[in-house]
């Protein structure tokens, strides 16, 4: 099934670690979530448990899996994304074993149209929940009996999260699984694989809990508390000593210098008492490395997003558009909205009502403008990302010193080490990525955001940052999202996408 033993994970371009250690065995039943922050090895661990090339990364230790690994990746592989829906699945042998009737079933179960498995559109005009449907639909027809999921929550409308938290949560199938997704962990994992790097990152530490993560979180909190308390006695008990025992040694160094050659019986007693002093002062070394640590944990992000705010009556987008479509065929009809400078509107809908097609045709009608500062930040970053550029390239754009010292600051506040600075994007994590396009977006000055899916990768540690990020933003917000706590905190408005247009949700 799946089982690691000294398992430790190393950065091939400059030997940093990411794991280190970590041993773990797989049971029945068991569904065990990977959390992290990004670009701790979370997603590059499910590669390696799948089987699949890493190129960035060499391990050590004893990895053993066994039977069919059923492996949904965080993002579909560029050849995939042009394949037709019915080459995508007629590239796996199970899907002609499958029966109209199965075929029917699992369809329902996704909320797909079940003639979606014979369709001539490509995988890649699909949006992003549609596309991990597709996968999972792929998978499930292997019958897998290890599966590997890399965020599968990941731009699923809310009627197909509840499906995937029951389906997670009911499974009996072993499985390892990445979210963010803090209901998601809630409501399905039994056992948590914490990945963290500890001391500026240089540290990696990988803990194992047999628990739930309400369970986990309560637990760590309260663990780490009561450390911390056991820590800061200790340490004051330690500084009352270690008081005393400087007034001793001084008082002994004082005598030494005061004694006169005329005493030779007092200063061999008081070279007994410095040997004494010099005895408690070792002890109490030793007591100081035996002294419980004081608990550590990864800190949040830092970031600043700022611009000149727009006047709130300024009118950002008027949006008239007969049809939306993409290739074959009309998703939307007689679209029409306006969208002024205090908005922060949020785009609501279905998976394929065509969200982000709207999204990308509004930036489309308004990158030009030259009264706005538009920035758009896409659901994949990879299709505004220079996949072979460092991250410190994207930002110091003219190379200038001090543009270059301030690049890698940003990118220290977003938790880039120096090495992982010097990665070239393809290598980086997916919510590396975003954490890059948010840094990008700072840089930009704009006043206008388009965002499709802006807290899609980023950790339970960092969403809240990000979140008020937006919610403090002075300028224009257009938003296509599934994450709840980001429509509840950040936006305004809420207009709902369907096949009959816009509908402002009050």
């Amino acid at each position: 099934m799946l089982q690691f033993k000294d398992l430790s994970i190393y950065h091939n371009k400059d030997l940093t670690p990411l794991i280190t250690g970590l041993s773990f065995s797989l049971r029945e039943g068991d569904r065990a979530a990977l959390i992290g922050e990004e670009g701790n090895g979370k997603s590059t661990l499910l590669r390696l448990l799948a089987g699949l090339d890493t190129p960035y990364v060499s391990c050590e230790g004893d990895v053993r899996v066994t039977g069919v690994r059923g492996y949904l990746p965080q993002e579909l592989p560029a050849q995939e994304r042009e394949m037709t829906a019915y080459e995508f699945f007629s590239d796996c042998g199970a899907f002609f074993d499958q029966t109209p009737r199965e075929l029917g079933e699992l369809a329902r179960q996704l909320a797909l149209d079940p003639d979606v498995f014979y369709s001539g559109q490509t995988m890649g005009s699909f949006s992003g929940g549609e596309r991990v449907k597709l996968q999972l639909a792929r998978i499930l027809m292997q019958g897998p009996s290890l599966l590997l999921l890399d965020e599968p929550s990941n731009d699923l409308d809310l009627q197909t999260v509840r499906w995937l938290r029951g389906f997670i949560a009911g499974c009996r199938i072993p499985m390892v699984f990445v979210s963010h997704d803090e209901a998601l962990l809630s409501a399905a994992a039994n056992v948590i694989i914490h990945i963290e790097r500890l001391r500026r990152r240089q540290v990696p530490r990988a803990t194992v809990y047999r628990m739930g993560y309400d369970e986990f979180v309560s637990s760590r909190a309260s663990s780490m508390a009561h450390q911390e308390q056991v820590a800061r006695k200790e340490r004051e008990e330690f500084d009352k000593k270690m008081r005393r025992y400087d007034q001793i040694r001084q008082k002994v160094e004082h005598q030494q210098d005061t004694i006169t050659r005329r005493d030779p019986a007092g200063g061999r007693l008081l070279k007994k008492k410095m040997h004494a002093v010099q005895s408690m002062g070792r002890r109490f070394e030793r007591e100081a490395e035996d002294m419980t640590e004081m608990p550590e944990s990864e800190e949040a992000i830092f970031a600043k997003l700022d611009c000149v705010p727009l006047p709130s009556g300024k009118v950002v987008l008027e949006l008239d558009l007969p049809e939306l479509t993409v290739p074959g065929r009309v998703l939307a009809r007689d679209l029409r909205l306006c969208v002024r400078g205090g908005d922060r509107l949020l785009i609501a809908g279905r998976n394929g009502a065509g969200k982000s097609t709207l999204l990308r045709a509004m930036y489309g009608m308004i990158r030009e403008r030259k009264d706005l500062r538009v920035f758009y930040m896409p659901q994949d970053p990879c299709d505004m990302l220079d996949m072979d550029a460092t991250p410190v390239e994207m930002l110091a754009v003219t190379w200038d010193k001090e543009e270059t010292t301030r690049s890698r600051i940003a990118l220290g506040s977003m938790k880039f080490t120096p090495e992982e600075m010097d990665h070239p994007c393809r290598g980086l994590s997916g919510g590396q990525k975003a954490k890059l396009m948010f840094l990008m977006m700072a840089q930009s000055g704009a006043n206008v955001l388009l965002l499709d899916e802006p807290t899609r990768n980023i950790s339970p540690l960092s969403g809240p940052v990000i979140r008020a990020l937006f919610a403090e933003y002075p300028g224009c917000i257009i938003a296509v999202s599934h994450d709840e706590r980001f429509a509840q905190e950040v936006c305004t408005r809420t207009v709902v996408l369907d096949a009959d247009g816009l509908k402002e949700q009050r």
